[in-house]
């Protein structure tokens, strides 16, 4: 049984501000509340670890699509299944549309229980807020990284189908922390 939930806000910042928070994988944990972690392992390539309903899982994600100011999309690889579509829309100058889809399948009783109780939905709905709270409260981003990511299935309205398979990583510009250090380039031996 594959558990989705979506969940809608609208945050008071101009669209490349929450976008380019967005961007900050690693600081999803001050917002996500079953996130304990997330290491940028390069620009298309994350691990998390997480925590929902005492069940803790790791896994790798990969970022299928992102286009700057529009969407992130990533999914899972390997056994653990998860996927997530971001997109923002402007609502205004300073007024910014964020749609969050995730989906996953649930194992065991516990997080059954949560997808049966909807309690999961709860959750996603609650993180969503708290990025609202967080980006809102700060008024400006983390970081940010502008790259664009093609692969993966498109959609008839430009959108991402997350699941499907990327194309091969390219090179490009890296992720850059809030003190503008890029990081080291993976693609580079030493």
């Amino acid at each position: 049984m594959t558990t989705t939930v979506t969940a809608t806000t609208e945050v008071e910042v101009p669209i490349r501000v929450a976008y380019d928070q967005w961007t900050q994988f690693e600081t999803f944990p001050e917002f996500m509340t079953g996130v304990e972690q997330i290491t940028q392992l390069d620009d298309e390539l994350t691990h998390w670890v997480v925590s929902i309903g005492g069940v803790r899982r790791e896994f790798d994600a990969d970022i299928g699509d992102q286009v700057p100011d529009r969407h992130v999309a990533w999914r899972s690889v390997g056994e653990v299944a998860h996927r997530g579509i971001v997109e923002f829309t402007p609502e205004g100058p300073d007024r910014t549309r964020v749609d969050l889809e995730l989906e996953w399948e649930p194992e065991g009783f516990v997080e059954n229980a949560g997808a049966v109780l909807q309690i999961d939905d709860l959750q996603v709905k609650n993180d969503l807020r708290r990025f609202k709270d967080f980006i809102e409260h700060r008024g400006a981003e983390t970081g940010a990284w502008r790259g664009e990511v093609h692969g993966g299935e498109a959609t008839s309205d430009g959108g991402y189908v997350p699941g499907s398979t990327p194309p091969p990583r390219p090179t490009g510009e890296r992720r850059t922390s809030d003190d503008g250090v890029s990081g080291a380039d993976p693609d580079i031996a030493t």
